[in-house]
C-alpha cells in the first residue's frame, strides 16, 4: 500500500442516505441558539430562582 491512500474508501449505502437525511432535517432542537434556546434558560432560571425564594406565610381567605 503507497503512502498517502485509504484503505477504507467504500462506504455502506445507509451511511449515505443517512448522512443524506440528516443534512435535510429541519427540526429545531432546545439548544440550538436562538430566540427559543434564550427563552428556555430564562424560565430554568426563573424556576431556579423561585425554589430558592424564602416561603412566605399564606394569607387565609377571607
Amino acid at each position: 500500500m503507497s503512502k498517502g491512500t485509504n484503505p477504507m474508501t467504500k462506504s455502506p449505502r445507509w451511511i449515505q442516505s443517512t448522512l443524506k437525511e440528516a443534512e435535510a432535517c429541519t427540526a429545531k432542537m432546545p439548544w440550538e441558539r436562538g430566540l427559543r434556546r434564550q427563552a428556555f434558560i430564562a424560565s430554568r432560571r426563573a424556576v431556579a430562582q423561585l425554589a430558592a425564594m424564602p416561603n412566605r406565610t399564606a394569607r387565609p381567605a377571607a
